[in-house]
């Protein structure tokens, strides 16, 4: 079948491994002025021809929370799918922590599978993300604590909350190293010399890397400007026809569109509905990290009602519907009364009371599936204009549950959690403007913020 050409004229399509980094991979392409459309299944041609003027589509995946046996079913089919699109590049975008293990959410497993899809000359790797407190120097990676938080830098073996991860401790900085356990591919690094080199001398030293036979290229990170010389040089060997495949943070979107310059002068894609500051919001948080707890607790104290859910009751299937049921009644009549709400399933990676390990089978959709479900009952029953997911694994299955089917930014509210308007199957969850936040991301204030309708401060 031919392809329309307006699919031909994507520059980027990216699979997000979970829902909330594919927000934050919209939110840069948007921000740099291309219009971008995130969808929870690849689009078909006919959707995409009923949507002229897109530069660029994303698709938010799951694949962070999947056993390493369970991924060719579900990236293969979609990398398959971006790759028959046509654009110039199709990008499989990973946390900025690089979240991964050979058991759960193995990248290595996915470059593996994405070999037998592009005919890519190498895999550009790249993770560090100096906007978003995340840098890799000489192939290890240094993160702050928090995004936009402007908290402690800790190399990544050391970082508090990475090395305690529920799922994916991290115990290796140097992502060479990392990698090596998930596949058996060579790994090369262009480290920050090369990067500082002058445009011609870094083009020909990619060259002569790439010529000592390396399958993935590892660029460190230091700078912004780094970032550009990084899109300037994988921009040069993609094209349409053969799009380049690469792997990393929300870099790669920056870094391609700082290449290419932007395609219109708006930020967002879409205006703010009527009236949407009236009123309460409802937050669902089902992260483990340590900073979502902190925004829990420093929500609680500034006014938020509080909805706790029972983990262990949800995942009974007997007792789990009465579970969902008794915290919709709790949050509306928080709501009612004219109070945010927030519901939770945890707080923070050692909460004392919720009974359940995040490495159980099923966890992450049990417990996400639970939250989306809670969210779109509150939204049924009661007009609410803005909601916020929190939990990069937990999201994926929350929008699932709620119906949503795509969504575009409406605004930059904090770095790496725009603030969208949402396409659903579900008349009260259809239009409605959500933040997508993983448990990293943001200052103590997020949700406090977020409820004010106000950019969050950022240092």
């Amino acid at each position: 079948m031919s392809v329309p050409s307006q699919q031909s004229e994507l520059k980027i399509a990216y699979y997000g491994d979970d829902f909330t980094g594919s927000t934050d991979a919209m939110e840069c392409l948007a921000t740099a002025g291309m219009r971008t459309r995130l969808f929870l299944d690849p689009p078909t041609t006919h959707q995409l021809a009923a949507m002229p003027g897109l530069d660029a589509i994303g698709v938010a995946g799951r694949s962070r929370a999947l056993p390493t046996s369970e991924l060719d079913a579900e990236v293969r089919p979609v990398l398959t799918a971006l790759r028959e699109l046509n654009p110039r590049h199709v990008h499989y975008k990973v946390c900025s922590t690089f979240d991964s293990s050979p058991e759960i959410g193995s990248i290595g497993r996915v470059i593996d599978i994405a070999a037998g899809v592009f005919d890519s000359p190498f895999v550009p790797l790249v993770v560090g993300a100096p906007l978003l407190g995340r840098w890799c120097v000489f192939g290890n990676l240094f993160a702050e604590v928090g995004i936009g938080s402007g908290g402690e830098v800790h190399r990544l073996d050391r970082h508090p909350a990475m090395r305690q991860h529920p799922t994916t401790p991290a115990d290796e900085s140097d992502l060479r190293r990392h990698l090596a356990r998930q596949t058996d591919k060579a790994i090369g690094l262009f480290d920050m010399r090369k990067l500082d080199l002058p445009r011609p001398e870094a083009a020909k030293a990619l060259g002569d890397l790439l010529r000592t036979g390396p399958s993935i290229v590892l660029f460190d990170a230091l700078t912004e400007r780094h970032i550009e010389t990084i899109g300037r040089l994988i921009d040069a060997y993609a094209d349409n026809s053969s799009p380049c495949f690469s792997v990393g943070s929300s870099s790669i979107e920056t870094a391609l569109a700082a290449q290419w310059g932007p395609t219109s002068n708006r930020i967002g894609t879409v205006s703010r509905a009527e009236n949407a500051l009236c009123g309460p919001v409802v937050v669902a948080s089902g992260s483990r990290s340590p900073v979502a707890a902190q925004q829990i607790d420093f929500a609680l104290t500034h006014g938020f009602v509080e909805a706790p859910m029972n983990a262990p009751r949800l995942m009974c299937k007997q007792s789990a519907e009465g579970e969902i049921n008794r915290v919709i009644d709790v949050a509306v009549a928080g709501l009612q009364a004219g109070r945010s709400v927030i519901v939770h399933t945890t707080r923070g990676p050692h909460a004392e009371g919720d009974g359940v390990s995040p490495r159980e089978g099923g966890v992450a959709s049990t417990l996400g599936g639970a939250l989306g479900t809670v969210l779109a009952g509150c939204v049924s029953r009661i007009c609410v204009r803005r909601a916020c997911l929190a939990g990069g694994d937990s999201s994926s299955y929350a929008a699932r549950a709620m119906g949503i089917t795509s969504l575009e930014m409406i605004e930059s509210q904090s770095r790496g959690a725009p603030l969208c308007r949402v396409w659903a199957s579900r008349a009260g969850v259809d239009g409605l403007e959500m933040a997508f936040k993983g448990g990293q991301v943001g200052r103590p204030d997020y949700f406090v913020t977020f409820a004010q309708g106000a950019p969050a401060e950022e240092d």
